[in-house]
């Protein structure tokens, strides 16, 4: 039941606003730079367990304890829970302490985390 109140309370809340005029808030134009400058690399944070476990139960874990997981499917058709992107490696790597310290709250093991780097467009 509780669960249910805390989603009625944030679809809720993403509704507040509604109807707002927004048309004082004109989006600037970005600044054009004629060097090609390269994509800086992002990082991201993968959550798997070591033995058999079921997708939507490691990600219901991870969304109660405030961690916000992207279900993906990778080209072999692995599917994969990430946390993520981050903007550098040290940033995964606090929220990977945090993560190992939830992880040890609540007594879960045989999960691991592996910290991997990506690309920023793909």
């Amino acid at each position: 039941m509780r669960k249910l109140v805390w989603v009625v309370a944030a679809l809720a809340l993403a509704g507040c606003g509604e109807g707002k005029n927004v048309a004082g808030q004109k989006p600037q134009p970005a600044a054009v730079t004629s060097s090609a400058v390269a994509p800086a690399a992002q990082w991201d944070l993968e959550v798997r367990g070591e033995t058999t476990q079921a997708v939507s139960d490691l990600s219901g874990w991870l969304i109660e304890h405030a961690f916000v997981p992207n279900v993906i499917k990778d080209a072999a058709g692995n599917t994969r829970i990430l946390l993520g992107p981050f903007n550098s490696k040290a940033e995964a790597e606090a929220r990977q302490a945090d993560l190992s310290a939830a992880l040890v709250r609540a007594k879960k093991q045989n999960i691991e985390s592996l910290i991997i780097e990506r690309n920023a467009v793909q």
